[in-house]
């Protein structure tokens, strides 16, 4: 159950590629870029934003696509490298990998970069490997309320609790012709914690969808309070919502009354 308790951290990285920013906690505030406005009232942006970790791309990276080929360059190289269906290396990785690995597994690191057999497409490993309490995965998507104009990021579930192997993201280049940056001081992913439970198809499949005649009398009760009470009131301050979560999410949950008891018997 969710609710089981948890031996050890939720979530382990291990940073396989040097990288001198290690994955951290989500920000509310996403680095600065939500508006202070948003940050102050709104509280499912701010809650969204800061759900999960972000990780960081170990080199900062260009790539151009013109539609057909597709060529990338780093800091210090000074000219254009092609992206072939051939896989890359992060620059002396493969190196260090085989001095330190087990004989095994020698020859065996993970690609950088790999383009894929769709138009634009490019998986990134992020030089990280993720590993997950027992019953939880992760969610492996872009950075939340941090859009990008240049590509666009694909989502996935990770059973993270037993499969341990890059954490990487495929993405799709949307501009042609543009070299496309991705920043190593900017995050790259945000992997999310995700119970099994929560997206097994037989707890999805528990939903219902009513009619506007369907509501009850304790729906249009909480509609009332939720909607018409404070636009009604004159002196309502703005923000009402945030200030409600955030009392909550200081309030004892039922669990820890209940050992709080336990503890007091």
């Amino acid at each position: 159950m969710i609710a089981a308790p948890i031996d050890g951290p939720l979530v382990e990285f291990f940073q396989m590629v040097p990288n001198p920013r290690p994955p951290a906690r989500a920000d509310r505030a996403v680095g600065g870029v939500i508006p202070a406005r948003a940050l102050r009232y709104c509280e499912a942006i701010t809650s969204a934003s800061a759900f999960g970790w972000y990780v960081f791309l170990p080199i900062s990276f260009k790539v151009v696509w013109d539609g057909h080929d597709m060529l990338w360059t780093y800091d210090g190289v000074q000219e254009w490298l092609p992206l072939t269906r051939d896989a890359v290396q992060y620059p002396q990785f493969s190196k260090q990998f085989n001095e330190i690995a087990p004989a095994s597994v020698r020859g065996f690191s993970p690609p950088f970069l790999t383009p894929s057999i769709q138009p634009g497409g490019l998986q990134v490993w992020t030089g990280c490997i993720a590993k997950s309490a027992p019953g939880w995965s992760l969610l492996v998507r872009g950075v939340a309320n941090l859009p990008s104009a240049s590509y666009q990021m694909f989502e996935g579930i990770i059973e993270t609790d037993h499969w341990f192997g890059p954490l990487f993201n495929n993405l799709r280049i949307i501009k042609t012709d543009i070299p496309v940056e991705f920043r190593s001081d900017v995050p790259f992913l945000q992997v999310q914690p995700v119970h099994k439970d929560v997206y097994n198809d037989k707890f999805l499949q528990n939903y219902a969808v009513k009619n506007l005649d369907q509501l009850s009398r304790q729906d249009w009760d909480a509609f009332h309070r939720t909607v018409v009470v404070p636009n009604t009131d004159a002196d309502r301050r703005v923000g009402h919502y945030a200030v409600s979560v955030r009392k909550r999410a200081h309030q004892p949950t039922v669990a820890t009354n209940l050992v709080s008891t336990a503890d007091r018997k």
